[in-house]
């Protein structure tokens, strides 16, 4: 089965990043996109993809702030799914918030404190999305998440509203160890990348999948309507 097979390779990278100390606050990893030494300059080595970009779209996890900061400082707007995409999506623009403030901005806390609540349909067209993994496969870019989907349904949201396609770059920054060799079992959703960024290098992916579009509804459940207001607010519209 699918789902056993990518949750016997999350654990397996769980385990091995705290067990080498690799892991990073907050701790334990366990069930989470894992912070790790060294997330900053996975970061920096996507500079030159986020310097090509007006308008990038980060998850709000803890290894990716670091983007978050490093965009906000090369003048790029930046699109961040509130956790668990409980609030929908917020929109940074460095143009109204102070410099010296860009490190709080990158934040969580400071996202909603200097961002602004954007429904998808009102977001400006995305040019770059970085996004977290557990694990990455960097001979086809088929990655995993922690397992609750939310980068797939954020892309698929946004694709919904033609905000990202095909053509638009997907990088995830992850630990060197993260790279897998087993072949990730591919499920319709799921999103696959075309850069890896590491804290010593940058992989460019040989995709081998198609990106999805839109959203999957027939494995979307009550209980993701009912802790993604925005998911069932979208699902009216469209009845």
């Amino acid at each position: 089965m699918a789902k056993e097979a990518k949750m016997a390779i999350r654990e397996r990278i769980w385990r091995l990043m705290e067990e080498m100390n690799i892991a990073a606050f907050p701790r334990p990893v366990h069930g989470r996109i894992p912070n790790f030494k060294g997330a900053d300059r996975a970061c920096a080595n996507i500079l030159h993809l986020i310097q090509r970009a007006e308008v990038v779209k980060i998850n709000p996890d803890a290894p990716q702030r670091p983007c978050r900061e490093i965009s906000l400082r090369a003048g790029k707007k930046v699109v961040m799914p509130t956790p668990r995409i409980r609030e929908g999506f917020l929109l940074l623009d460095p143009l109204l918030i102070p410099r010296e403030a860009y490190g709080e901005a990158s934040t969580i806390s400071g996202a909603f404190k200097w961002g602004r609540p954007v429904k998808p349909w009102e977001l400006p067209k995305i040019d770059l999305v970085i996004i977290g993994s557990v694990a990455v496969n960097p001979k086809n870019g088929r990655r995993l998440g922690k397992s609750h989907g939310y980068a797939e349904i954020e892309w698929g949201i946004l694709s919904t509203f033609d905000k990202v396609g095909e053509d638009t770059p997907v990088a995830t920054t992850v630990h060197d160890v993260q790279l897998v060799e087993e072949d990730i079992p591919k499920e319709p959703f799921d999103l696959p990348v075309d850069f890896i960024a590491t804290p010593t290098r940058l992989i460019a992916v040989k995709r081998v999948d198609k990106k999805p579009r839109g959203i999957f509804w027939e494995h979307v459940t009550e209980e993701m309507l009912a802790e993604i207001p925005l998911l069932a607010e979208i699902r009216k519209s469209r009845i």
